[in-house]
């Protein structure tokens, strides 16, 4: 009973992501019915993005203070709204604006993860208690072709849209019940030992740098397969449903295994030697993505494609286990608002480019570039990791 809590925030997370990754999966469908440029395309991922990076420190700070139930209420609620909201929009400015209010109420998935985690299991138990609340969203990318496909193809892409509705307000309806329990009832108690992590503090550039910047490659082949595979393999909509799974499942498989190398080989996060070989290695292990476009067999380009986001899931896990051993877990909500949204705003300042990109044809460029952000967050998160300030006084 003690892990109910992190099931239903690995649920949630499922659900977060069954959400953004169905605009991503029928996109090529969606484009072509809006008369949408891959350009445009790329400007609603940003709506999304702008809003889930503005959203994850401000619902982590909530979360922090009014605690989790009806946090997490008050935002699964808006982000199912948000979800329907798709059947009505129209043109870029109508997916934009749905997605930005998506990516606001999606704002809370993981600071509402973190926060449930370390407010319900022991310390021994949070890391993987973190692997089991984060992996969902790697499991919703994995599930969201296999459970939407079939529905788009009967009732159309806004049938789909109708569907993500009905699971967000199901959850919700079990939320309702779990979220009776005590420790998940009380308030948190508000920080008064600790600051939060703060720009002057390098600690907190590490942490950023790895989980953005070594992160990225997941949002990019989450938001551009389908694209680049209907483009280069000249698939059917209904036959890269039937394959997207793949590629998070290789995120979702890294999760746990990564946990465990994590906690196994650097103290869960302790030993900056440790991790400094670990993001070292996930660095080298991340340029094979750049060959993604001059492979010509479509089930090797999957295979890669899964093995590159299975090298995300470290950069991810690794950062998360630095954050929280480095900062106090009173701030548990901003630290894991301020790693999931830095990676947001990664995500978009670089998509409108990658989507003009993808217009030329110019994949191996885009590929390519997706391939450095992990060796920037390494390189980043070395010169960091251990310097005790930027500028000014170190605040405890």
């Amino acid at each position: 009973m003690r892990w109910l809590p992190a099931v239903s925030m690995m649920l949630v997370s499922t659900i977060s992501y069954i959400d953004r990754n169905t605009l991503a999966l029928l996109a090529p469908t969606i484009l072509r019915d809006a008369h949408l440029t891959n350009e445009q395309y790329g400007f609603i991922i940003s709506a999304f993005s702008i809003a889930y990076m503005l959203g994850n420190p401000l619902w982590g700070y909530v979360l922090d203070r009014v605690g989790v139930r009806a946090g997490m209420t008050a935002a699964v609620s808006l982000w199912t709204l948000a979800s329907v909201a798709h059947v009505f929009a129209f043109g870029m400015r109508g997916f934009a604006v749905a997605r930005a209010v998506l990516g606001f109420g999606e704002g809370a998935t993981f600071p509402g993860s973190l926060r449930t985690v370390v407010q319900t299991l022991a310390p021994a138990q949070r890391s993987r208690g973190i692997a089991v609340s984060y992996s969902g969203g790697s499991l919703g990318a994995v599930i969201t072709p296999l459970i939407v496909t079939p529905i788009a193809a009967m009732w159309g892409w806004r049938g789909a849209f109708w569907a993500t509705g009905a699971v967000g307000a199901a959850w919700l309806a079990g939320w309702l019940l779990l979220s009776r329990r005590s420790d998940l009832r009380q308030r948190p108690r508000v920080a008064t030992v600790q600051s939060p992590p703060r720009l002057t503090d390098a600690r907190a550039w590490a942490f950023v740098a790895a989980y953005a910047w070594g992160a990225f490659p997941s949002g990019f082949v989450l938001y551009q397969a389908a694209i680049f595979l209907a483009a280069t393999f000249g698939k059917s909509q209904v036959e890269i449903g039937k394959v997207l799974w793949i590629p998070p499942l290789g995120w979702e498989i890294g999760y746990f295994f990564w946990g465990w190398a994590t906690d196994r080989f650097s103290g869960a996060g302790a030993s900056i030697p440790a991790l400094r070989r670990q993001f070292v290695l996930l660095a080298i292990l991340s340029a094979p993505l750049a060959a993604i476009p001059h492979v010509h067999v479509f089930g090797a380009a999957l295979a890669m494609m899964f093995f590159a986001m299975f090298v995300t899931s470290g950069f991810i896990i690794g950062a998360v286990a630095y954050g929280t051993h480095h900062f106090s877990t009173e701030h548990a909500g901003f630290i894991a608002g301020l790693g999931a949204g830095s990676w947001s705003l990664v995500v978009a300042l670089v998509m409108p480019w990658v989507g003009k990109l993808f217009d030329l044809h110019r994949y191996d460029a885009a590929f390519a570039a997706a391939a450095v952000f992990p060796i920037l967050g390494c390189a980043a998160w070395i010169w960091c990791a251990g310097r005790p300030r930027l500028i000014g006084p170190t605040v405890r």
